[in-house]
C-alpha cells in the first residue's frame, strides 16, 4: 500500500479518501474519472453497496473501482469500502443512508436477515427512548438524586446488572447508591429503613417484576421518592411515582432488548454529575488515581516490559 492510505479509525477517513481522490483527478482516466466523480457525488452509496452495484450506477465496470481504490493507496475494493462503511456505522452518516446500510446487512442467509434485525431495532429503540424524555424531567430527575441522602437503584433479573452498573459507576465520586436486593436480601427489606430523604429507581418491563412493583409501592408508602424506568407510561413502577421513564425495548429475539433502559441509564448520570459541584469530578480522578498507585491498571506498555 502506499503512502496515501487512510487510517481506518480517522473520523475524516472517507473525506480524506474524497480528497485524495480531488487531488488525483488530473491523473485519472476517464473511466476512473466517472468512478471517482460518482464517489465524491454519493459517498454514503459507497458504504451500502456492492461492487458491482455501485459500478452499475456509476456506468463503470467493477474493475474500475478496484483500480480507483488501489490508486489512493488501498489494496482492493472491500478495504476501502469498509471506512465508508464504519462511518455509517458510528452514525456520521445522514439517517436515510443508515437505512440503506442495514438493508444492505440483510442480503445473504437468514443469519444476516437477523443481523438486520437485531441492528436496526437497537438503533430504534435508543432513538424512540430519547425521542420520548422531557429534558427538563431528566434534569429534575437528576437534582432529586443529587439532593437526596442515599439513592436506592434496584433491578432484577437482566436490570440488576443495569441497577449495578449505574451504581458502581456513581460511586466513584459520589457515596450512598446502593445496588438492591443485596446477595440474600429481598429489596423490601434493603428499604426498611429508607425515608423522605432517599430516592429508589425502580427498572422493569413487562411482564413486570413482582417484587419490583411490591417495593416501588412499600417505598412510597415510607415517602421514598421514587423514578419509574419501565417500558410503558401505564406501568404500575411509572403511574404514580415523582418521575417516570417510558424506554423502547423491540427486539426480534425473545427478550426485551435493554440498549434503550443502559442508554438512558447512562443519561440520567451524566445529568446527576452535570448537577453536582466540582467536589465530584476530584473525587472521581481521586479514585482512579487511586486505581493507578494500587496498580489495578495495566498498558500496552507494561506488557511489553515484561
Amino acid at each position: 500500500m502506499n503512502n496515501t492510505f487512510v487510517p481506518s479509525n480517522s473520523n475524516t477517513a472517507p473525506q480524506a479518501i474524497r480528497d485524495a481522490l480531488a487531488e488525483q483527478w488530473p491523473e485519472l482516466t476517464p473511466e476512473l474519472r466517472k468512478a471517482a466523480t460518482y464517489v465524491l457525488d454519493n459517498p454514503n452509496d459507497v458504504g451500502v453497496s456492492s461492487i458491482r452495484e455501485i459500478a452499475e450506477a456509476a456506468d463503470v465496470k467493477p474493475n474500475t473501482f478496484m483500480r480507483m481504490a488501489r490508486s489512493v493507496g488501498f489494496e482492493g475494493y472491500d478495504q476501502f469500502r469498509e471506512l465508508f462503511r464504519e462511518e455509517i456505522r458510528q452514525g456520521r452518516a445522514r439517517y436515510p443512508d443508515r437505512a440503506r446500510w442495514l438493508q444492505s446487512l440483510s442480503k445473504g442467509d437468514k443469519l444476516g436477515a437477523l443481523y438486520t434485525d437485531v441492528v436496526g431495532s437497537a438503533i430504534a429503540n435508543i432513538e424512540n427512548t430519547f425521542a420520548r424524555i422531557d429534558v427538563e424531567q431528566l434534569k429534575a430527575a437528576s437534582q432529586m438524586i443529587w439532593k437526596s441522602r442515599r439513592v436506592y437503584t434496584l433491578g432484577v433479573g437482566v436490570n440488576h446488572s443495569i441497577a449495578a452498573n449505574f451504581t458502581y459507576l456513581a460511586s466513584t465520586g459520589m457515596v450512598d447508591f446502593h445496588a438492591i436486593p443485596n446477595a440474600g436480601s429481598v429489596a423490601t427489606d434493603d428499604l426498611a429503613w429508607a425515608d423522605q430523604r432517599d430516592v429508589l429507581i425502580a427498572i422493569t418491563c413487562s411482564p413486570y417484576r413482582r417484587e419490583v412493583v411490591e417495593a416501588v409501592r412499600i417505598a412510597r408508602e415510607q415517602g421514598v421518592k421514587v423514578i419509574g424506568v419501565s417500558d410503558s407510561a401505564g406501568s404500575p413502577i411509572i403511574v404514580g411515582s415523582d418521575h417516570g421513564f417510558v424506554v423502547s425495548v423491540d427486539t426480534p429475539q425473545f427478550f426485551p432488548s435493554s440498549v434503550g433502559t443502559v442508554a438512558l441509564m447512562e443519561a440520567l448520570l451524566s445529568f446527576v454529575v452535570a448537577s453536582s459541584n466540582t467536589r465530584i469530578v476530584k473525587r472521581v480522578e481521586r479514585f482512579h488515581e487511586r486505581r493507578h498507585e494500587l496498580g489495578l491498571y495495566t498498558d500496552a506498555q507494561d506488557q511489553s516490559r515484561e
